[in-house]
């Protein structure tokens, strides 16, 4: 899979945005740990939560 990072911070050690060569994005962020708010997204095993800023997504920058 290769990155292209479209939003975050430029040294890789904060939360970012990525699109992915599948045309997806990978957002990476702090992993969610409250057993709450896990319990409510009732995740499947292979998925995981990571809770960003929302100002995160007005740095994004995408091309079409």
């Amino acid at each position: 899979m290769r990155l292209q990072k479209i939003g975050g911070c430029d040294d890789g050690t904060c939360p970012a945005l990525y699109l992915t060569d599948g045309g997806t994005v990978v957002v990476q962020g702090a992993v969610v740990t409250d057993t709450e708010a896990l319990a409510a997204l009732d995740l499947p095993g292979h998925e995981t939560a990571v809770e960003v800023p929302l100002s995160l997504f007005a740095t994004a920058k995408v091309e079409p």
